[in-house]
């Protein structure tokens, strides 16, 4: 059993708080741009300049922004945002979604590849690396955030989370160590000569596919499933049609 009281401020100054969870969001653009720049310089991009590379992160903030703002209260409290439309801009009262955050961050890659002309799947290969580990951190920091919450059990792992009764499983390191995993199965497999799109499906397909499964650990409302599981789904059939059509994957 684990007792949580990890403080989720890193730091104060002058009465600014530095927190876990957006240290891992200025991290996590830090690699991006450091690994595209390094994938750029050695050929793997195509096309790719410095300056492209500045506009394609402003795309990804904005695509993620907006994408995972809309889902949240789209799918997850449309009650509040029949409420108070404007609530999708009140950031600062926090609520992000990762299937929305993806949607927003396809759609802006494809929007620039297309303006920029960069190759939209090379592009997406490569971006889904730090993505992997920015999704490992993001899951550590929900941890010491404790959000996001497991359901009770009595394994000898749980965690006691404040706020919330009994011993819960870590659903966030459940989490985490997925992505990890799939951040280091995306590093090796980019040192193949794998066809262009096929990381990308890939990515797409693992994350949900194994995400789903790991949400039956979750303490969120369901009927069958939760709401997050079912656009899971939506995901793995997605990919699973492109990695089966385009790719002649699971033939």
């Amino acid at each position: 059993m684990f007792i949580h009281n990890i403080d989720p401020v890193l730091f104060s100054i002058a009465g600014l708080q530095i927190r876990y969870y957006g240290l891992v969001y200025f991290l996590g653009f830090i690699f991006l741009y450091f690994y595209l720049k390094r994938m750029s310089e050695q050929g793997k991009i195509k096309n790719f300049s410095a300056e492209k590379l500045d506009a394609f992160l402003v795309y990804m903030l904005l695509g993620m922004l907006i994408g995972s703002r809309i889902f949240v209260y789209v799918f997850w409290y449309p009650q509040l945002l029949a409420q108070d439309p404007l609530i999708l801009f009140k950031i600062w009262q926090g609520g992000m979604s990762f299937h929305g955050g993806l949607t927003g961050a396809i759609i802006a890659g494809y929007l620039f590849s297309k303006k920029y002309n960069v190759n939209f799947y090379t592009l997406a290969d490569y971006t889904t690396i730090p993505a992997a580990l920015f999704l490992f951190l993001g899951r550590i920091a929900n941890f010491i955030n404790a959000e996001l919450v497991g359901t009770i059990t009595d394994k000898p792992w749980c965690t006691v989370f404040p706020g919330y009764d009994g011993c819960r499983h870590p659903y966030q390191i459940y989490e985490g160590l997925k992505n990890l995993g799939l951040f280091f199965g995306l590093l090796y497999a980019s040192t193949k000569n794998l066809p262009k799109g096929l990381m990308f499906f890939s990515f797409i397909f693992l994350y949900n596919f194994l995400r789903f499964f790991i949400d039956f650990f979750r303490d969120e409302p369901t009927l069958i499933i939760s709401v997050g599981q079912a656009i899971s789904l939506v995901f793995v059939v997605v990919s699973a049609y492109f990695l089966i059509t385009k790719y002649k994957i699971f033939k």
